[in-house]
Formats: C-alpha cells, structure tokens, sequence
C-alpha cells in the first residue's frame, strides 16, 4: 500500500455518528456522435445521497426514495454499495460501517445517467467522510462497477462527466485515459425526458456489431469536429459535427416522435439535437436560455398531444460534478 493510502487508512475522521449528504448530477452521454466515448453533466436533475458513519463494520442501505420500490435495498445489488465497497476495499477500510440513504430525485431509464448520479453521490460521500484528498478521478474505476451492474456494461460516459463535472472524453478504456474538456459558456442544453420504457441493456442489444467504412469515416469526422468545435468555441462546428450515423437511427425508433421533435427543434433554434444516452430522452443545444425553454416547451406540448407524459429541464453544462448539500 502507498503512503497517501496509508495515511488514509490511519486517519480519525469517519468518526460513528458523523453524516454527509451529496448531490451528484444527471448527465447526457454519447452526445450525439460519440458513442461511449463522450458525456456531459448538467445542473438539474439530479440524485441525493446522504451517508452516516455508523458502529457496525459493512454497508447497509436504510432507505431508498423516489424509485417506487424498483431498486434493491440489498447492499450486495445496489449499485451505490457495491462502488463503495470497491472503494473501501482499495485503501483498507473495510472495518468501516456506512449507513446509506438514496434519495432519487431523477427518472429512472431516462438516459440522463440515473444510476451514475447514484453511483457517484455515494462515492463522492464516503471519499468526503475519509478526508480522501485524492482527485475525484481516482474514483472513476469504482463508478464505473456500479454501471456493469445497472446496464450490464461498465462505460465511463455518464460516470466521468457525473464526477468529474464538464464536458469529458473517455480517450481509450484499456488502458483507462479520461479527458476534460473546454467548452463554451454560453451553450445551453435542453432536455426532454418523455416517459415512455427504454431499458438500457435492450438498448445496446439493437446496436449493430458491423459497420461499413464509409460510415465510421462520416462518425470519425464528426466527433473529430465537435472536439475541435468545443476547443475552438465554435457553437457552430458543434452543431454540424453533432450528427450519428451509426447508432441513432437504430435508437430513435424506440422513441415515439423522435424525427418530428428534432425538426420542431430545429425550427426554433437549436444547434443540434439528439438522444442522450440510451433515450428515450432527447436533448438539444441552444445559444441562449430562452431558445432552450421554448424547445422544451413545444416538445412537451407534441408529446401531450400523442398522450404521452415528460419532464423537461434546462441547463447549462455543470463543470463541479458532485457536490456536498
């Protein structure tokens, strides 16, 4: 064991009693052109943890809100346990007993990340509790255990940008390499989150295992495009980069309206649209605030008119990740 996980392990915090309660955010992955490899967090929505040092060795979950009884209260299954457990093993402190409450203030199946937020509250509360000074991208590799137990996969893209905060890339898996990147102020994201069954596992499972050239080219382009356009500034190049052609229109059938949505979109001024993540939420990125609040508002009025509830939120790009409340 290394010096700073020794000392970690020899530390006095984490004292039965002590509490702590996190916010994590939602975020949107792939955007558009960047399957598994791209993500951003946002403000709102997003899950709440709160984490107390009990007397007893191991991890228990007292309480599980806002999920409607759909998640496992068995320490041993829940994704927010079974990344922390991973993390206490890692430095030795599995003589730590931890009581957690998760609070779900997110749809769960959105595509904004639900688990991850989870995943990443709770993790960025037991590094807290230790006094673990470590950068909180030492806790990527235990986030993502939480999402090969939710999705069967454990991708980075929601993770990274839940903890990390901002805009990130995941450059390669094996080895892991995740990289921050810049982006513009003034880019506003409008979500809208239509409530309607797209699981996350039989999402992957549609996506196809070949692809021709000629369509890995038009991909590789783009998301080359929309990482310049991010470094450049330019909103512009963001949005003609922000185009899928590989697994977008294998999803969007899985999303009622997807095609009328983007185009009513269009109409009003986005930069680009597309699905986050696995869907059914679909996004759209804006100039201004107002643009993005009357996208939310005609996309939820076209979803209404088909029977079909949603929540909508806007946001800019959230660059602290998670954060003590």
């Amino acid at each position: 064991m290394d010096t700073q996980l020794q000392e970690l392990t020899q530390t006095e915090t984490a004292k039965p009693g002590t509490s702590i309660q996190i916010f994590a955010p939602a975020t949107v992955a792939n955007v558009v052109c960047g399957f598994d490899v791209l993500g951003f967090a946002v403000n709102a929505p997003g899950d709440e943890v709160v984490m107390r040092v009990t007397d007893k060795p191991g991890i228990s979950i007292s309480k599980i809100t806002g999920d409607n009884g759909r998640l496992p209260m068995d320490p041993a299954k829940n994704t927010v346990s079974v990344s922390v457990r991973h993390y206490l093993e890692s430095i030795g402190r599995t003589d730590l007993g931890l009581d957690i409450e998760l609070h779900k203030k997110m749809p769960i199946g959105s595509g904004l990340g639900s688990s991850s937020a989870s995943t990443v509250a709770g993790l960025f509360a037991a590094k807290t509790l230790l006094d673990d000074q470590r950068d909180v991208a030492q806790l990527l590799p235990f986030a993502m255990k939480g999402e090969e137990m939710a999705c069967g996969h454990g991708h980075a893209d929601n993770v990274a940008p839940a903890l990390m905060g901002g805009f990130v890339l995941i450059r390669s898996y094996e080895p892991l390499d995740v990289v921050r990147l810049p982006h513009p102020k003034d880019l506003w994201c409008a979500i809208v989150f239509p409530d309607v069954d797209v699981p996350t596992r039989e999402a992957r499972q549609i996506i196809r295992n070949k692809i021709n050239m000629k369509d890995a080219v038009t991909q590789w382009g783009n998301v080359a495009g929309l990482v310049s356009g991010l470094f450049m500034n330019d909103i512009g190049l963001i949005g003609r980069s922000m185009k899928d052609v590989l697994v977008e229109p294998v999803r969007s059938m899985l999303i009622p309206g997807f095609y009328q949505m983007r185009e009513q979109a269009m109409e009003l001024g986005a930069v680009s649209f597309g699905i986050s993540g696995s869907g059914p939420s679909v996004f759209a990125f804006t100039r201004d605030e107002q643009t993005a609040h009357n996208i939310t508002h005609k996309l939820q009025q076209y979803l209404t008119g088909m029977k079909i509830n949603s929540n909508a939120y806007v946001s800019t790009i959230n660059d602290a990740g998670p954060r003590v409340i």
